[in-house]
């Protein structure tokens, strides 16, 4: 699916907020959600991303336009990005000088220059080797008690130098919530992620 078409990607929205989970909460980003994604997770918040064919293909030049308008950082996200070709993208955003973030399952070949990478695997369908290495953030989102052993298996896969973060699933957050603080107290190098952007009902 990688060659959908070089000059242009599939597109579900794009919008100017703030970024409510990860190490950047809090700050303003322009967000790129890209449609597609074949790996499925069962408490997706945004399945309607998923099939790439209900959603408009913009091109990279107008993508590109719609970020330089709002914002100097943008947050390519999905869906799956990686299912796309995203090397023109990303060369195009950082000659306009815009920060480049990505979050990714990591389940298909990296493409693109990027500044951050925010690797969110899932079990379905396990991240790409190389991404492990240039992931700076790894974040696991906590549905039941085996995320948890999951979170310490990825862990030891990521360089030394990433920062870890548990997040509770939203739809779960009063049963996980105990737990997510339990496994924090006991693995130090772990930090609580929590949907900042759902408790301040912004997009």
């Amino acid at each position: 699916m990688k060659n959908f078409e070089i000059a242009s990607l599939p597109v579900m929205e794009t919008f100017f907020s703030i970024q409510g989970e990860g190490y950047h909460t809090g700050q303003s980003f322009y967000f790129i959600r890209l449609a597609g994604c074949d790996v499925g997770c069962h408490w997706c918040d945004v399945k309607e991303s998923w099939d790439h064919n209900k959603h408009q293909c913009l091109t990279i030049d107008k993508i590109v336009r719609l970020v330089n308008k709002n914002s100097s950082q943008v947050i390519i996200t999905g869906g799956e990005p990686l299912m796309w070709d995203l090397k023109k993208l990303t060369a195009d955003l950082k000659i306009n000088n815009i920060k480049v973030h990505l979050e990714t399952s990591g389940a298909y070949d990296l493409t693109g220059t990027y500044d951050w990478i925010c690797l969110s695997p899932k079990k379905r369908k396990l991240p790409k080797k190389e991404i492990y290495k240039k992931a700076n953030e790894l974040k696991i989102i906590a549905y039941n008690k085996d995320d948890f052993k999951f979170a310490l298996q990825e862990e030891k896969k990521v360089n030394d130098n990433c920062k870890l973060f548990i997040q509770p699933e939203w739809s779960k957050f009063d049963e996980i919530k105990k737990d997510v603080v339990k496994f924090v107290k006991e693995n130090p190098k772990w930090s609580v992620s929590l949907q900042t952007h759902k408790y301040l009902e912004i997009d």
